[in-house]
C-alpha cells in the first residue's frame, strides 16, 4: 500500500537531472556562501536585502546592504552587468530574497538565492558581524592616518 512518499513515482532520472541542474543554477547555501568567502575572490556580491535596522542587528560579514525594495537601475549601474549577485533575507519565512532575485533578474543581472537566509547562516554556525568589529577597524584605520 502506498504511503504519502511512495504514492508519486519519482521523476525519470532525466527529469530529476534537469529539476536539480535548474535549483542549483538559482540557488546556493550557505556553506557554499561561507567557503566562497573565506577566498580572497568569492566571484560574487553578498546582498542582504533586509532593511537597515535588520542588517545592523547581525548580517553575514562581507555583505553590503541594500533592501530588496531598493534595487533598481541607478543602484546597481556601479557593478559590471555580469556581476555574479547572491541575495539573502531573513530566512525560509521571509520572501525578500525572492523580490530581489526577481528585481535582480529584470535588470539582466545575474542572481542566486542564499537558502536559508541569516537564519540559515546561524544555524550553521557561522559568525554574524553586528557592527561591533566594523567600528574597530573603522577606529584602527582612523588612528593610522
Amino acid at each position: 500500500m502506498p504511503n504519502a512518499v511512495t504514492a508519486v513515482p519519482a521523476a525519470a532520472s532525466a527529469a530529476a537531472l534537469a529539476h536539480f541542474a535548474a535549483r542549483l543554477a538559482l540557488e546556493t547555501d550557505c556553506s557554499d556562501v561561507h567557503a566562497a568567502l573565506q577566498s580572497r575572490t568569492p566571484g560574487f556580491v553578498l546582498l542582504d536585502v533586509r532593511g537597515p535596522s535588520a542588517y545592523a542587528a547581525g548580517h553575514v560579514e562581507g555583505a553590503l546592504n541594500l533592501p530588496h525594495r531598493e534595487i533598481g537601475a541607478e543602484r546597481m549601474a556601479g557593478w559590471p552587468d555580469d556581476t555574479l549577485f547572491v541575495v539573502y533575507c531573513a530566512g525560509p519565512h521571509c520572501n525578500g530574497a525572492d523580490q530581489a532575485a526577481m528585481a535582480l533578474a529584470r535588470l539582466g543581472r545575474p542572481v542566486k538565492l542564499m537558502l536559508g537566509g541569516i537564519a540559515g547562516w546561524r544555524d550553521e554556525g557561522f559568525a554574524v558581524d553586528d557592527g561591533a568589529a566594523a567600528v574597530r577597524s573603522y577606529a584602527c584605520d582612523c588612528a593610522l592616518v
